[in-house]
This record gives structure tokens, C-alpha cells and sequence, in this order.
């Protein structure tokens, strides 16, 4: 096995991983309905059983962060999701929102350990993390990977600039992972100050974004920074290879790519919102709406991994925006494309006219003709109480950002 891969799952054919995931997943879903009253109702009227690919996966409803946030609120703490016991839990957090989260068992329970291989991270390394540790998972994720890597870690966390600098010149930890611009920064105090930060030679950041002229600023350092791309809920998704092409799918996960405001893939390589399952025995996740665009990269990574590959991050897919105050959701631009079988994508645009808010909706389609526009202005208004101008252009017309609905107004 290479010194650069976490384990042979990595290479596995693409098929053979498909089928494997897919022969665990009814065990899972029927321990959560089973378990979990709030997945027993959340899936009530489909069979586990035969939930074998992705097309009846993609039969079952998507769990949106708001729609668990609800959940949460009404049946504290955990909305009825958490399949098993609290006492199974090492950890319980809290997010923003504030959204309840268990830590799962095991000893590498957000898969952090495979995405800080990739980022060259290994057993033995003293590891500087910068994440939070203050009421959410955020600093715990990379720092039990870490571990069950075999690494030692210095709990930073956020702030104390100035004594974390002095931890670095102590501890001379070869690794750092926080977010993209903390390390920048501790760098540059410690120059300021005159102290040795110069141990740290890989990092892999998360949190924001990682610009082209910080990677180049790093790597002119003699620092490698890879990233990877987690939630609190869910994990280590995906991570960034030395192949520096989009980010690999995290083993023990499957992802989908969905319209926002929908349940329904899109074609690959094209944007929408991030739906991920993971199989987490105590705390299931199923077909979970991270509310975040990403698209997927086809083909395979050229550092040898199989897996599918995402683009990263590439927006929010929560769209919802108030004209003429009234609430416009993406839901609803899905409901018009589905009325209409002639359309093939469709995007809203909210703009100022003068003094009022106006929209045009602009719908890809062969039809140009037969009334159709007024068609789907008839539809728009009657779905969200809301009058709004109507453009068709050909398919292909419209952008590949994931964009449902577009605010254009220019505020303050």
C-alpha cells in the first residue's frame, strides 16, 4: 500500500464500492426507522428493503438542516433522530441555530484521519489545531483523526495569538490544521516577534476559503496545505489529494447531487445543493440537505483514489429571498418546472424597477412558442402569489452555478 493512501479502500473500483455501500444501506435505514422515531415517521411509507441503488435512494425525502432544526425544537434535543441512547455518546455539541449534535462512537468518529493522510499528516507528527473547540465539534473533528492516527495534538483553538505563537516555537509541531487565514497569521506574528514558527510544513484548512495567492504564499513558505470539506453534522465529506483536482469523496459516505429545493439529482457536473448519508450507527443521516452547491468532477483523480470527486464548495443552496414581502423559495421555482413539462431549468431573478421589486424568470426549453411563456407566468403568479416577467431561451442558456433564484438588488 502507498506511503500517501489511508488504506486500499481508496483504490477500490468505482463499482465495487457503489455496490458495497449500497448493500449496507437498507441495514442502516431499517436501524434508524427501527430505532429512531424520528426517522420512522420522517420515512413512513417506504421500505428499507429496497433501497439498493441510487434511484431508490433518491426516492426517499431529503432531510434539510431547517427542517431538523424544527424537529429539535418540538422533541428536544435531538428531534427524535438519535437511534439509540445519549449514555452511547462520548460528547454532545451544540451549533448555531442551535442545532443538537452526538458524537458518534469510535475512535475516528467524523472519518477526520484518511483527509489528513492525503494532506501528508503522519504517525508521529505534533499537530498545532487552530479549530474551535467551544461548544461545537469544529476542534474535535481534526483532532481525533489526528489521534487515531497516531499524532499528538496541541489544543490551540481560536484567539491567544501571541501564546500560540509561543506554543509553536516550543512544541515545534509539523502539521497545522485550522482555517485557511489563521495560519497566515500566526506566521507573520511570529516574525513580528522574532520567534521560530518556521516546524510547520503541512497543514490541512477548512472553515473558508483557500485563495490561490494564500496556497502560493504557503507553498512559498515550504508549507503544503491541503483542504477538506466537513460539517458538524456529518463529518469529513470530502478532501483535497496531491493531485490538487477537486476534492475526493470521503470513504463510508454517498453522495447526491440535488436541485436545490428538490429531492432530484441533477446530471453529473452539474451545480446544486450537497445531499449526503452517512452511516453513522448512532446518529443516521440520511439523504441530509447540507445546504451548501457543489458540483461533481468527472473522471478520476490522478493521484490513484477512485472515489467520485466534488469542486469544493460553491455557494449556499438556500435561495429563499422576500419580494414585495412575500417569502420566494426555491420549492416553488420547482413546483413551476414540474407543472410544466417543457421546461428544463429554470432561474428567478429579483431586481429594483424604480421603487418595486420585479422578477423574470428565465426557463430553458426547445419551446419558444405555443403560448408557453404565458403559460408559465400564469403558473409563476398563481404559485407565488407574485407577478413576474417570463424569458425563454434555448437549453444550455442558463449559467451552471447552482443559482434557483438570484437576488440582484443592490442593498445599502
Amino acid at each position: 500500500m502507498s506511503d500517501t493512501q489511508f488504506d486500499a479502500r481508496e483504490r477500490l473500483d468505482p463499482a465495487e464500492r457503489e455496490q458495497q455501500l449500497f448493500a449496507r444501506l437498507p441495514e442502516l435505514i431499517g436501524h434508524a426507522v427501527t430505532r429512531a422515531p424520528g426517522w420512522a415517521a420522517h420515512l413512513a411509507g417506504h421500505d428499507p428493503a429496497v433501497v439498493t441503488d441510487r434511484r431508490a435512494l433518491a426516492a426517499l425525502p431529503v432531510l434539510r438542516k431547517s427542517d431538523l432544526l424544527e424537529r429539535q425544537k418540538a422533541n428536544p434535543p435531538f428531534g427524535g433522530f438519535l437511534a439509540g441512547e445519549l449514555t452511547g455518546a462520548a460528547r454532545v455539541f451544540m451549533s448555531p441555530g442551535p442545532i443538537w449534535e452526538p458524537q458518534a462512537p469510535g475512535p475516528d468518529p467524523w472519518n477526520g484521519a484518511r483527509a489528513l493522510v492525503a494532506a501528508g499528516f503522519r504517525k508521529g507528527d505534533v499537530v498545532f489545531n487552530a479549530f474551535s473547540y467551544h461548544l461545537t465539534p469544529g476542534g474535535f473533528i481534526l483532532d481525533q483523526g489526528a489521534i487515531a492516527l497516531g499524532c499528538t495534538v496541541f489544543p490551540a483553538g481560536v484567539g491567544n495569538t501571541d501564546t500560540q505563537v509561543e506554543a509553536i516555537e516550543v512544541l515545534k509541531p509539523s502539521g497545522f490544521v485550522g482555517t485557511p487565514d489563521y495560519l497566515k497569521v500566526l506566521l507573520d506574528r511570529g516574525r513580528e516577534q522574532g520567534r521560530d514558527v518556521a516546524s510547520i510544513r503541512k497543514a490541512l484548512v477548512s472553515g473558508g476559503a483557500l485563495f490561490p495567492s494564500l496556497r502560493q504564499n504557503y507553498e512559498d513558505q515550504g508549507i503544503q496545505v491541503g483542504q477538506c470539506y466537513a460539517t458538524a453534522d456529518l463529518g469529513v465529506i470530502a478532501y483535497e489529494t496531491e493531485a490538487r483536482e477537486g476534492m475526493v469523496v470521503n470513504e463510508d459516505y454517498i453522495v447526491e447531487i440535488v436541485r436545490p429545493g428538490t429531492g432530484d439529482p441533477v446530471a453529473e457536473g452539474e451545480v446544486g445543493e450537497l445531499v449526503v448519508t452517512n452511516f453513522n450507527s448512532l446518529y443516521p443521516l440520511i439523504r441530509f440537505a447540507t445546504g451548501d452547491l457543489s458540483r461533481i468532477v468527472p473522471g478520476q483523480s490522478a493521484c490513484g483514489r477512485t472515489n467520485m470527486r466534488l469542486a469544493g464548495w460553491m455557494g449556499r443552496a438556500d435561495q429563499r429571498t422576500k419580494v414585495k414581502g412575500m417569502f420566494v423559495d426555491p420549492a416553488q421555482i420547482a413546483q413551476i418546472v414540474a407543472t410544466h413539462p417543457e421546461i428544463y431549468k429554470a432561474r428567478l431573478a429579483v431586481v429594483r424597477r424604480g421603487d418595486a421589486d420585479a422578477m423574470t424568470l428565465t426557463v430553458e426549453t426547445e419551446t419558444q412558442e405555443n403560448g408557453l411563456a404565458d403559460r408559465v407566468a400564469a403558473t409563476l403568479r398563481d404559485v407565488t402569489r407574485l407577478k413576474g416577467d417570463v424569458e425563454l431561451v434555448a437549453p444550455g442558456g442558463l449559467p451552471n452555478d447552482g443559482k434557483v433564484i438570484a437576488d440582484e438588488r443592490e442593498y445599502g
